[in-house]
């Protein structure tokens, strides 16, 4: 492959390293009876052009989406884990909420996490684990994450997280967008990943293994959240900077109903003018994209004489879905209205003063502000 499995960009011309002969996978180690039939495999380090994110450009292992962890003989790590989950549940008021863990091979970790509170669920692919998390009383899912749209049981969920392993996936983009997929609105996540920034940084050569397809720096990991789905409340190096560490929100949707509350009021006032002179005894000055947007989002049209504008290229011409005409700034002399409504942005101060400066007094002048329409005083 040629593009990058996050953000879709193409990989620069040449790989960043070709190692030769590697082993074919980090698990499921040969035996006696398989040796001879072992091969090894060429691994090539390639790196986005777009998003900076360093990748294999090979097919994953047989096994990727199983979840297989040496780390639960470490007492260390055990009670490194459970500080660490107490803190999550602890800091973000997670205590009794539905949290998921997204591979969790034989439980080793989701049970530490119900320890510290949890309500907790788990997803792993392969039976055997699933078997042995279910007889250990774990209510644990058999599947894996591939699609933007998967629906996982016992959703949707107060949060997830996801250890050392988004880095054996083919697809880390789509598997994020189904994880949000099964997320309540807000729903926090911790997400982990090896630190590609110490193992540059050390120049760590020997860290490239076909079982790990993505290797995520604090920049790149940040970047892969941010464009599926995902605010980053904090993201950091743990356990002796091995580890990058993110804490993360599920994006929600703006809130722009007030754009809605502020285009009626600006509509009231703006009619309201209007009617105080008579429809066609009206101007507008301003043909810019903001006023085309007003005069449309508005009903203008039929209502407004003509736009002025100082522009030559837009004088002649006509206002697009309004169909008011444009015209250049001596028609207020040739064609005087009642009155003009200014809608220049940034320059609607000047072309106000301009107005009264250059034309008869009796022009009526107003300016559209961000807070609405300020009619100014009649008194030259």
């Amino acid at each position: 492959m040629n593009r990058c499995r996050v953000c879709g960009g193409i990989f620069f011309s040449e790989p960043l390293l070709r190692y030769e002969n590697m082993p074919a996978a980090a698990q499921n180690m040969p035996t006696a009876a398989t040796l001879a039939d072992d091969r090894g495999t060429d691994l090539e380090v390639c790196q986005c052009s777009a998003c900076g994110l360093v990748q294999l450009s090979t097919e994953p292992v047989p096994y990727y989406r199983e979840v297989i962890r040496a780390t639960a003989f470490s007492e260390e790590m055990r009670v490194f884990r459970l500080e660490q989950f107490q803190e999550f549940i602890d800091k973000y008021s997670l205590n009794g909420k539905k949290i998921i863990e997204i591979g969790c091979g034989k439980g080793e970790y989701l049970s530490l996490m119900r320890q510290c509170g949890g309500d907790v669920y788990g997803l792993e692919y392969a039976p055997a684990s699933v078997e042995q998390c279910l007889q250990a009383g774990l209510v644990v899912s058999q599947g894996f994450v591939e699609h933007a749209t998967q629906k996982l049981e016992h959703g949707p969920f107060d949060a997830f997280f996801i250890l050392n392993f988004l880095e054996h996936f083919p697809d880390p983009a789509a598997a994020l967008l189904g994880i949000g997929h099964n997320l309540a609105d807000g729903a926090l996540g911790l997400v982990e990943v090896p630190n590609f920034d110490m193992i540059a940084a050390k120049e760590l050569f020997s860290e490239f293994i076909a079982d790990h397809l993505v290797y995520f720096t604090k920049e790149t990991l940040e970047s892969a959240l941010r464009l599926h789905g995902f605010e980053v409340i904090e993201c950091r190096a743990l356990w002796h900077e091995y580890i990058l560490s993110a804490v993360v929100r599920k994006r929600q949707a703006m809130d722009l109903s007030r754009f809605r509350v502020n285009l009626y009021r600006l509509n009231r006032e703006i009619d309201a003018y209007i009617r105080r002179f008579g429809d066609k005894k009206v101007a507008i000055w301003g043909a810019g994209h903001q006023a085309l947007a007003l005069m449309a989002l508005l009903g203008l049209a039929g209502r407004i004489s003509y736009v002025v504008d100082s522009a030559p290229f837009k004088q002649g011409k006509w206002t697009p879905a309004t169909h008011i005409p444009i015209v250049a700034p001596q028609t207020l002399e040739t064609r005087p209205v009642a009155a003009v409504i200014v809608m220049a942005a940034s320059y609607s101060d000047e072309v106000a003063k301009t107005i009264r400066r250059n034309f008869p007094a009796k022009i009526g002048v107003a300016i559209v502000r961000d807070f609405g329409l300020e009619v100014l005083s009649e008194e030259r």
